[in-house]
């Protein structure tokens, strides 16, 4: 997609920390992280989620997201790091173009470690499962 931010730092419109590349992945620390060192990981092509995502590019991203983020953490001192994903606007996806994020982490940074569970209703589970085994 032509304006988006995402594919305009890959053609080098766009000036930022570039960690490293390849022929499918594009890796940059992010301009408005949570904790210093918090990287993304894009594919060099767009994707509006990760729906869309071939399993060639998706692959690429995820090596090169195992590497930055090892890179990250020891270079940072994290005591973890978080590899999360966003699709869609409703699950906290702020551009449209595909990325993972890599966050590190530190005792009481003050960043959501996790979330709320709910349990299933009686006979719910199965339910479910056998909707999403349907749709594979």
């Amino acid at each position: 997609m032509a304006d988006c931010i995402f594919c305009k730092i890959v053609r080098g419109e766009i000036p930022c920390a570039k960690i490293m590349e390849d022929d499918h992945a594009f890796s940059l620390l992010d301009i408005g992280p949570i904790n210093a060192g918090h990287a993304l990981v894009i594919p060099k092509r767009h994707y509006p989620t990760l729906f869309e995502v071939t399993d060639e590019d998706l692959a690429a991203c995820v090596v090169m997201a195992r590497k930055v983020a090892a890179a990250v953490y020891k270079a940072v001192g994290a005591s973890g790091l978080n590899f999360l994903q966003n699709n869609f606007r409703v699950a906290g996806q702020l551009v449209e173009h595909a990325h993972f994020h890599l966050i590190p982490r530190f005792q009481n940074d003050g960043f959501l470690t996790s979330w709320p569970g709910k349990a299933y209703a009686v006979g719910e589970m199965d339910k479910v499962l056998h909707k999403v085994l349907a749709e594979l």
